[in-house]
């Protein structure tokens, strides 16, 4: 009895130059496979320390960062679109969700009313299929 393996299809790509630099060409379809898994990352929670406390501002600006991130990707936003819809710097939003930056409170307002203002939006828009 023969026994079929199924073989690990490669993405089909092709090579251009452009302005004398090297650019890979793909599909559509594979260009959104990939641009989607690498919005996949989020910050890690810190790891809690001998008596089971955790760093409360690592751990603030973890959460926080991820609560952000989580909102945004379930609107199809991109950190560059939430930016100026909140009236910050993509910079500044991109250190707030990799817990890198505490923001102000303002920063934060600003954020949420964003997200929220996103969100009605979105469910006023009626879905075409």
């Amino acid at each position: 009895m023969r026994i079929k393996t199924l073989k690990h299809r490669e993405p089909r790509q092709e090579y251009v130059m452009r302005n004398g630099r090297r650019m890979v060409v793909l599909e559509e379809s594979e260009y959104n496979r990939l641009r989607m898994k690498a919005d996949e990352w989020e910050p890690l929670l810190p790891e809690p320390d001998g008596d089971g406390n955790y760093p409360a501002v690592a751990y603030a600006r973890a959460s926080l960062a991820r609560d952000i991130i989580r909102h945004r990707r379930r609107l199809g936003l991109t950190q560059v679109e939430l930016a100026k819809r909140a009236g910050i710097r993509a910079e500044t939003l991109c250190c707030i969700e990799q817990g890198d930056r505490t923001p102000a409170n303002g920063t934060v307002e600003k954020i949420d009313k964003a997200l929220k203002k996103a969100e009605t939006t979105k469910k006023a828009t009626p879905h075409h299929e």
